[in-house]
């Protein structure tokens, strides 16, 4: 399986667990006959928040999160102009600029997205 980390679940896999971060997600996660991939637009999204307060991290998250994500070895997924032509396809069911660059990469590129977001799995994508 091609694997997308939604941003949350990153998060929560990188500090150690949430309750909502499902047995079957961390298994997927870890499992190394999967890709699992974290995209650029999930670093963007964590630090504007940490800028506006509604995340915390470790100082310097423009450092920490790329070495949790090399730590985790999850590779990162660069944001193309194919991936963000997606866009026009949407219908707007979300409207979280991150969330439908995500889903515009998963459609792209032919991703499952790991998340808990009820919006995102309202898409014809594939989700667990």
């Amino acid at each position: 399986m091609k694997l997308l980390l939604d941003t949350h679940i990153f998060l929560w896999f990188i500090s150690g667990g949430n309750p909502k971060l499902s047995t079957s997600v961390l298994n997927a996660i870890r499992d190394p006959n999967n890709d699992v991939y974290l995209s650029v637009v999930s670093i963007w999204e964590s630090i504007v928040k940490y800028q506006l307060g509604k995340l915390t991290l470790p100082p310097s998250p423009e450092i920490y999160l790329p070495q949790q994500r090399v730590r985790h070895q999850i590779a990162s997924l660069s944001l193309d102009e194919d991936s963000v032509a997606q866009l026009i396809k949407l219908p707007l069911l979300h409207r979280d600029p991150f969330d439908r660059m995500l889903i515009c990469q998963a459609l792209h590129h032919r991703l499952t997205i790991a998340t808990v977001d009820q919006k995102i799995r309202a898409y014809s994508i594939n989700v667990i």
